[in-house]
């Protein structure tokens, strides 16, 4: 790492109680062999995720309960001191916790102009796999968003900047939903629905962005593991409950889920 740049750089932290924090990363320059505080928890809490990022960033919390919110990182203000709790990024509903930080490039795109792309780029996605054509899922409120009409340099733009978030549940089902689908709000509010919790899901295990070249690691509580292709999981709407990545038997649950980069070219040259 070059630690000239460190200066542009901030970390972020989220917990489960849905606090998030943003401080210079030269603040962690130094740090004792003993360690150094990084974030206060309130009792019963505990840090989920930190990320490195600039404010070309979003943040993306997802929830246990299979909600998500997505709001731009400039929207958290840089903390001068390391011994505070932060401020609140998600309002959680009872008995919810976060259970997963991520970063998506942040988004220029108006709701209309989402819409537009999406319609487009599933159309496209879906003719290229022979599926049938479905709708566009929208929130409720966006239901009387107006479509924008976008020209071929903008769809491209758009395309080009497009990442696709995969979310697993404990009970092996997943799926990958375009970035597009998670609009940019203000922090701090209730988020909207990340992935069906109907009854092929009782809780959300992991939830990052991935590449169609990626592989995924899955391990249960059973001590059993699979590695599968990313591209091998369906691209569905937010309120899709996902198809089996993991079959898993009765009681057995997924614990953990790591993406696996794609070094094909590693030495190559």
């Amino acid at each position: 790492e070059d630690e000239s740049a460190w200066e542009a750089l901030n970390v972020v932290f989220a917990t489960r109680s849905g606090d998030v924090r943003r401080n210079a990363l030269s603040d962690f320059v130094q740090v004792n062999k003993s360690g150094k505080i990084a974030m206060k928890l309130e009792a019963g809490d505990g840090i989920v995720g930190v990320a490195t990022c600039t404010e070309q960033d979003d943040f993306l919390l997802t929830t246990r309960g299979g909600k998500a919110i997505r709001f731009w990182v400039g929207d958290v203000r840089v903390f001068k001191g390391r011994d505070s709790t932060g401020v609140r990024g998600i309002k959680l509903a009872a008995g919810d916790e976060v259970v997963s930080l991520s970063l998506l490039y942040h988004s220029d795109a108006s709701s209309a102009e989402a819409r537009a792309y999406l319609k487009q780029a599933n159309a496209a996605r879906r003719a290229e796999s022979g599926e049938a054509e479905a709708p566009v899922e929208l929130e409720e409120e966006e239901e009387s968003v107006e479509e924008a009409t976008l020209t071929p340099e903008r769809y491209a733009q758009l395309g080009a900047r497009e990442q696709f978030v995969l979310t697993v549940s404990q009970t092996g089902f997943g799926k990958r939903t375009s970035s597009y689908e998670y609009r940019v709000t203000g922090r701090g509010g209730s988020g909207i629905v990340a992935i069906g919790m109907g009854k092929k899901n009782s809780a959300v295990i992991a939830s990052f962005p991935v590449e169609d070249s990626d592989d995924l690691m899955l391990i249960s509580d059973a001590g059993q593991t699979i590695r599968v292709a990313v591209s091998s999981v369906s691209i569905q709407g937010r309120s899709a409950q996902g198809v089996t990545v993991f079959r898993v038997e009765e009681g057995e649950r997924v614990v953990s889920v790591e993406r696996i980069e794609d070094v094909s070219d590693a030495g190559q040259g």
